[in-house]
């Protein structure tokens, strides 16, 4: 096995995304938000382990994630 097989296969996929590569550096994006979300959304998944409708997971992502302010009139947080 050649040593300059680790680099041409980073090469190649430096070639194959470059475009993505670019438009993320210059615009500035990042997938972040997204990974965040879907992390938030799996862990209300398993903490519930599971659920066995689909309606129920939404209302949880709702109750969890919706932002309510659930606490009575005069109490802080």
């Amino acid at each position: 096995r050649s040593r300059l097989e680790p680099i041409k296969k980073v090469a190649k996929t430096i070639k194959e995304h470059l475009w993505g590569i670019l438009n993320a550096i210059v615009l500035k994006v990042s997938n972040g938000p997204a990974e965040g979300l879907n992390s938030r959304l799996k862990m209300i998944k398993v903490r519930s382990r599971g659920f066995r409708n689909k309606e129920r997971f939404a209302n949880a992502i709702y109750f969890h994630l919706g932002g309510l302010d659930l606490y009575p009139d005069g109490i802080t947080r």
